[in-house]
């Protein structure tokens, strides 16, 4: 066993998390990682047509429908993210009124965006008044940290841009940002998210100051994981070169390397972005935000493929059961070894 700040704080029997993957469903995902004792996170799920209050009110249904363990939630909260303020206030009352929802719905993570916007809400401040839920934030900058601490969450995931999906114009790699952070904000609760896939990932990240990694590619690699086959096909043979930065809904977003990313070369700035933004005819508009339901769908040459560069480490699609025992085993393993050269 291996107990940490962040699997006490959650009641967790592995320090492993699923990171969040919006805008795609991952119900089966999360509810898989959970029951195999780690936490899954329920994605902002904003595919075309889609309402996301009422999209993570199913989902938060259906995990307490088929689990009494806990799990979390995330919002995107940024100024381009539609229905963002909806979901700050409305998706915690709907908790607040159900027991089971209060008592197992405990992680709620906010990024991609600014980390003060779900504790300004009314309801989510009675809702933590009346439950033990607790508000994390993605920080991938120290200064960005400093934020989240300035907005009082309760911990930070810390992301480099190793990993895939959204990402910042800070560039900072995971290594580089643990370190930084653990020197920075030393008692604060850390999850270190982007480019784990191991369990000699695991050790590492505990070893600079997390409490639990969280993990995207290697959970898209699973049989629960609902992604389509042709994207989880991609992985196994995949390289880090494989992907990059490119031009997302929100900034900067790792994707692989396809037809539709290369036609989205990265802003190196936010007015960059927001210049980009301005240039957009409605076609254009139009095209972009179907691009993650044509991946969703199956098409890994027009849609947006959200994959970091642990692919390069991923040679296999496996039971979540079977990934998470695999990566305890290997870090307790490389726990041992390090501790036998303390002499």
């Amino acid at each position: 066993m291996i107990e940490t700040n962040i699997t006490k704080m959650f009641g967790l029997k592995y320090p492993i998390f699923s990171a969040p993957m919006g805008p795609f469903f991952t119900r089966d995902l999360a509810l898989a990682v959970s029951e195999a004792g780690g936490l899954g996170v329920l994605s902002n799920v904003n595919i075309i047509g889609t309402n996301p209050v009422e999209e993570h009110k199913k989902s938060i249904e259906y995990m307490i429908e088929h689990t009494d363990k806990p799990f979390g939630l995330n919002f995107l909260t940024s100024r381009n993210n539609i229905g963002v303020k909806e979901m700050c206030t409305d998706v915690p009352k709907i908790v607040m009124d159900n027991p089971r929802m209060r008592e197992q719905c405990v992680y709620w993570l906010t990024s991609a965006g600014s980390s003060k916007i779900l504790p300004a809400s009314k309801p989510f401040q009675e809702l933590r008044e009346r439950s033990e839920v607790k508000h994390f934030h993605v920080a991938p900058a120290v200064w960005l940290a400093q934020k989240c601490v300035e907005a009082q969450v309760d911990g930070i995931v810390c992301t480099g841009t190793e990993g895939g999906g959204h990402q910042s114009y800070e560039k900072v790699t995971t290594l580089v940002l643990l370190q930084q952070l653990a020197k920075a904000f030393p008692d604060l609760p850390k999850i270190a998210c982007g480019g784990f896939a191991t369990g000699e990932g695991l050790a590492a990240a505990l070893s600079l100051g997390a409490g639990a990694i969280a993990m995207g590619s290697r959970f898209i690699a699973s049989k629960q994981s609902e992604f389509n086959e042709a994207y989880k096909k991609l992985i196994p043979p995949g390289t880090p070169q494989d992907t990059g930065l490119f031009t997302g809904s929100f900034g900067p977003i790792r994707l692989y390397r396809n037809k539709y990313a290369l036609e989205h070369p990265a802003p190196s700035t936010k007015e960059e972005m927001m210049a980009y933004e301005r240039s957009l005819t409605m076609e254009q508009r139009t095209r972009d935000a179907g691009a993650y339901e044509r991946i969703y769908n199956g098409d890994t040459e027009n849609g947006a493929v959200l994959l970091g560069q642990s692919i390069g480490i991923i040679k296999s699609i496996d039971d979540v059961n079977d990934i998470i025992e695999r990566v305890m085993k290997e870090a307790e393993s490389a726990i041992r070894k390090n501790a036998a050269m303390l002499k």
